[in-house]
């Protein structure tokens, strides 16, 4: 029997019901119908008033701490934001604060995003997918965003929105497999050295 993949999904919403939540746990079910996973959700909700106030690690609660040890150690990441103002919230950017630059190398994130109107798709582009380059991630070139219009009572309704979210899912498929680590070229020259 194979073993499971470590999934984390990272639900930017503030609030419960939430669209974003929605169409993360969306993503999470056609995720699962491509590969034997195990899913850990953080919604940004429970965890965002801990990050208030808070500038260093040390200054963390233990659970948060272990929600970011989670995303670290990922075998693949889903995020998702709701958009505010042309972005995602500073809340979502506050807990990407203090998840090592160096986490995340290689590791493939599938994006989402959920907004008012089809005019903040490109959030998805503009502002997802930089920063997840800063953490030299592996964003898939698909990412999924829903609109207001494609939800009724906090749950994905329209075809065309599921459509995308099965094809994010299927596209994935070849990066749902357990993580090797990265070793940078630096770190190769250091070991041959030694």
């Amino acid at each position: 029997m194979s073993k499971q993949i470590k999934v984390v999904a990272v639900s930017g919403g503030l609030q419960r019901p939430s669209r974003t939540l929605a169409l993360v746990e969306a993503l999470i079910d056609a995720l699962g119908e491509q590969a034997s996973i195990d899913v850990r959700l953080i919604e940004l909700g429970t965890v965002g008033p801990k990050l208030a106030g808070a500038l260093y690690p040390s200054q963390l609660p233990e659970d948060v701490k272990a929600e970011i040890a989670a995303i670290e150690s990922a075998d693949f990441l889903v995020v998702a934001s709701p958009v505010y103002r042309a972005s995602f919230t500073g809340l979502f950017k506050h807990l990407f604060d203090f998840v090592d630059h160096n986490a995340l190398i290689d590791v493939p994130v599938l994006l989402a995003a959920t907004g008012g109107s089809d005019r903040h798709a490109l959030v998805i582009e503009h502002q997802l997918r930089p920063l997840f380059s800063f953490f030299q991630s592996h964003t898939l070139p698909i990412g999924v965003y829903g609109s207001e219009a494609e939800f009724e009572n906090y749950a994905v309704t329209s075809p065309a929105l599921q459509a995308r979210i099965d094809l994010a899912a299927e596209r994935a498929r070849p990066f749902l497999r357990p993580r090797t680590p990265a070793v940078s070229s630096v770190q190769k020259n250091v070991r041959a050295a030694a």
